[in-house]
Order: structure tokens, then C-alpha cells, then sequence
């Protein structure tokens, strides 16, 4: 089941999608938050025919299209979608918009969540952890040698654009400060972009035992242990319903 969800498929090819352009929060959020969220049925004429992206031409905004749904799926068919769609319209704080964006990215796309979860997640619990371009290639490389063979086939040029436009994204998505160079930021906890990751997993047929210590938390700065924790604080907030009693797990969303 797992396998309609990228990010939490372990077997899953990494892609080098980000080659190409980074993230493309900004123009995520316009499509979003100008007619998208409420019709997710008109996405594509809001690009295409009404060019909200103010693209100068048609291969333009085609090409663009393309790569948003690449990174953000942009089909309310694809339940994972629908699952964001319901988390956007709760959402009113910017920070958590964008890393809400951040989980649906990394949920649809291998490399950014093994990426987050391997790489990126140690830099996010040292405050103001130094992320260099040359440690992420050194760990692409090593990717690239062992689970992901596939890693090994990107060119020279494909790999420095995936590390130059990932830590990027990072940055646009609030897991990063500054523009040249770039130190970790572990953001705040905020429900939706949790509650989207329960729901993921729930769609993956995680049981709750195995979700309440699962490793895709780390693209928040959440540690496996850490992870009943931080429920139970939501459960305070009342931004979910969650309880552990010996190994009777009950979580509602």
C-alpha cells in the first residue's frame, strides 16, 4: 500500500527532480491560495489559460505545470492530496503553510525525504548547524554506493543542481536560514504538517505502533523516540486526539 506514497517506500527510485528548479514554494503557494485550494479542479487553467504564474509563454507555463505537479501532485483524485487540501484550508500561520508544503514535497518525492531524513535531520537538532554544499554531496555519493545505486548515474551537473535546489527548498520551507550560506533551523511544532504525515502513514497501513516511532518525522526535527511526545502535546492543544495506555495506542484526526 505504501506504494502510492513515494516518500515512505523504501525501495522507491531517487529521483533527481530537483535538477531542475527547486521546491517552487512561492509559486505553489500563489496557485494555492488564489482559487487552487478551493477548486483543485481548476489548477491547471489558472496556470495554463489565466497564467496566474505570469509565464510569457505557453511551453512556459506548461513546463511549469509539469514540475508543480511533479513535486505536489495537484490531482484532488490522489487521496494524499485531498488529505493536504483538508490541512491547508485549517492552516492560518505562513511558517506552518510552508512547511505543510515541505511534508506533501518529501511525502511524493524519495530523495527529499531520505535526503531530510538522513542527512538534513542531524543538522536540524544543532542549533545553527553550518549546511555545506560539499557534506551533501559527499552524502549523495555515498547514496549512491549503497541503497541507491541509481544516485551513481547522475551527472556531475545533475548533482550539484539537486544540492544547490534542496537546500533551497529547505530555506523556503523554514527548515533553514540565511541565503548564501545556509544553518539549520528546527521549526516549532505545528499540527497540520503532523497531522498530514499521521495520515500519510495511516494511508500506508502503518500500524499505530509502527507510526508512533517512524522515521519520516525527522523531516520535522523529530526523533523516532521523540515522537509519542509530541502527540501528546497536540492532544493538549486538542489539534488531535491522542492516547497511549501500555501497548493500547488510540489516536484520532
Amino acid at each position: 500500500m505504501t506504494k502510492c506514497i513515494p516518500g515512505l517506500t523504501p525501495d522507491v527510485l531517487c529521483l533527481a527532480r530537483l535538477s531542475s528548479r527547486s521546491g517552487l514554494l512561492t509559486d505553489f503557494r500563489r496557485v494555492m491560495e488564489n482559487g487552487g485550494s478551493e477548486k483543485p479542479d481548476e489548477i491547471r487553467r489558472l496556470v495554463m489559460e489565466e497564467n496566474l504564474l505570469a509565464r510569457a509563454t505557453t511551453s512556459a507555463r506548461s513546463k511549469l505545470y509539469k514540475e508543480l505537479k511533479g513535486r505536489y501532485l495537484l490531482d484532488p483524485g490522489v487521496p494524499l492530496f485531498t488529505l493536504f487540501l483538508d490541512e491547508w484550508a485549517r492552516v492560518t500561520i505562513s511558517e506552518e503553510k510552508n512547511l505543510l508544503a515541505f511534508v506533501l514535497l518529501a511525502l511524493n518525492d524519495r530523495t527529499v525525504m531520505l535526503t531530510s531524513c538522513e542527512w538534513l535531520f542531524p543538522h536540524l537538532r544543532k542549533a545553527g548547524s553550518d549546511l555545506r554544499v560539499g557534506d551533501l554531496e559527499t552524502f549523495f555519493a555515498s547514496l549512491g554506493k549503497t541503497s541507491h545505486p541509481e544516485v551513481s548515474k547522475w551527472t556531475e551537473s545533475t548533482l550539484k543542481r539537486v544540492v544547490q535546489h534542496y537546500l533551497a527548498t529547505v530555506r523556503d520551507c523554514g527548515l533553514a536560514q540565511g541565503a548564501i550560506r545556509k544553518r539549520a533551523h528546527r521549526p516549532a511544532l505545528y499540527a497540520a504538517p503532523v497531522r498530514l504525515l499521521l495520515r500519510a502513514l495511516q494511508i500506508g497501513r502503518f500500524a499505530p505502533a509502527e507510526i508512533i516511532v517512524h522515521e519520516s518525522f525527522k523531516i520535522l526535527g523529530i526523533a523516532p523516540g521523540e515522537v509519542v511526545g509530541e502527540l501528546s502535546e497536540l492532544n493538549r492543544q486538542g489539534a488531535i486526539s491522542f492516547r497511549q495506555q501500555a501497548d493500547v495506542i488510540e489516536l484520532t484526526l
